[in-house]
Order: structure tokens, then sequence, then C-alpha cells
């Protein structure tokens, strides 16, 4: 199966222009199943709770969701991508996964970087894996890389790919994943976008591009620079993912010895 990487610049606010040019690019890939970034349509850098709100959306019935939606069902494709989640009075950083048939589900970021924790609510869905027939998918968002039980909870409940919309400013994350692809025998697709955006008097942020995805043994198969907007696609086989030895000896989650881990769940 073919599995791909959307790369954007967005326009911060502008979301009829992010969503058109996401439309734009992802007609005619090919792919069975995309990963764009967080927050892919709004930008990333709010001056205020009201701002981001203000930008938010239901899933699945907002805008942005029915957009999409339309797009996997003419495309025949999966499309998980980052949004701004409104649920009564509460904002999520969310993300959504669509296919050809409609919504089938969506995560909420667990762990939130920096402001977020002003303007976002914490995720309260857990970490969930999506069959969807063609693959088991499991998502996080960004800064979820950041703490290796995200991944492995998604690989120990069945995950063949690690789905990551992402807005990374740190250059750590693509070098991370190799490690997170490898020690979990999973793929993963991060899905990045490039530009700086300098709001409100604040700091620049400064978005590293690198999307990637990497096969079950950390390889890279496909990246973008820093640069570059589009869509890069990787030929897959899922069930590479499915086995999980190392040697004849060795099996990543058989050899485990949760006994001794007691201190991860104090």
């Amino acid at each position: 199966m073919k599995l791909g990487i959307y790369q954007n610049h967005p326009e911060f606010g502008n979301k009829d222009r992010n969503i058109d040019h996401a439309v734009t690019a992802l007609h005619n890939t090919g792919a069975d199943i995309i990963i764009l970034p967080e927050l892919f349509a709004t930008g990333y850098q709010f001056t205020s709770r009201e701002e981001a709100v203000s930008l938010s959306e239901k899933i699945p019935d907002g805008k942005t969701c029915c957009i999409l939606s339309e797009l996997a069902a003419s495309q025949k494709i999966f499309l998980v991508f980052g949004i701004i989640e409104k649920d009564d009075d509460k904002i999520y950083n969310s993300a959504a996964l669509i296919g050809p048939d409609g919504f089938i589900g969506k995560y909420r970021k667990t762990h939130l970087f920096a402001e977020e924790k002003f303007w976002f609510s914490p995720g309260d869905t857990g970490l969930n894996v999506f069959d969807i027939g063609i693959a088991r998918l499991g998502i996080m968002i960004c800064f979820d890389w950041w703490f290796p039980e995200s991944a492995r909870s998604l690989a120990l409940m069945g995950a063949d790919i690690i789905c990551h919309p992402s807005n990374l400013v740190f250059h750590n994350c693509q070098k991370a994943m190799v490690t997170r692809s490898l020690e979990n025998g999973v793929f993963s697709a991060t899905a990045n976008r490039i530009g700086t955006e300098e709001r409100g008097g604040k700091a620049p942020l400064i978005f590293t591009g690198g999307s990637q995805i990497l096969d079950n043994k950390g390889n890279v198969l496909t990246s973008m620079d820093a640069k570059k907007t589009g869509v890069s696609i990787a030929d897959i086989d899922v069930k590479a993912a499915r086995n999980k030895k190392i040697t004849e000896q060795n099996d990543r989650f058989e050899d485990r010895r949760p006994e001794y881990y007691k201190a991860l769940f104090d």
C-alpha cells in the first residue's frame, strides 16, 4: 500500500486558503493514506485563548472535516489531520481520521506543549488504534513523541503505522522517531509544517519541516527538507509491522518484563 505525508506552510488564520492548498495537493496522489500536519488549516502561534476558540470547529460536522470528507470520498483515501476541536466550552488540539466512507475517529493530544497549556484542554480520549481494514492506525500528535510511552502504547495495542501530525520547532523529533519505529517495530509517518510565525510580540516559532516516513526498522523511506511543501509517498508492507522478532531468540514484546518496570506506573 502507499502511505503519504503532506507538508505545508499555512497562513495563520486563513483556513479557506490553507484547506484549498491541501485539497489541491492531495488530488490524484495515488496514496491510500495521507497524514497532514498538526493544526494544518489554522496556524499555531495564538495570542489568546479567544483567538484559538474563534478558529475551532466541531468534529466531524465542522467545515474542515466536511471538505476533507468529500476529498476522501472522491479520492478513495484515508486522511489523518490536525484540527482545533470545539466541544462545548472546551477546545482541544485534536486529530481526525476520515476515510472514503466518512468520519472514523479522533484523538485529543495527550501531552500539551508550552503555551498550548493556556489554550487547550488536556486530551481525554487516551491513545487509540483504529482498524481501517488495510492497516491498523495509531495516532499521536507532535510533542507526544517526547514520551516513549505514547508510541509503545500504540504498538502494544496493535498499531501497524503511527500517524504523527506535527508542528515541530525542535530538531530532535525526526531522529527520535527512528528509535520509536525501531523499538516498536512499526511504520511511522510524521507530517510537519515549514515556515515561521511571529505574532503578538512573541519570540518567533521556526518550524523544522523534515516530514518523513520510516519503516518498521527505523529506515527512512522518504523525507522532505525544511523548505519544501507538498506530498511525499512511500510503498509499505504493513504485514512487516506485525512481526516483532529481533532475532530468532528475541521478540520486542514477548521479551518484555513488566514486573520490573514498576517505576513507570508510580
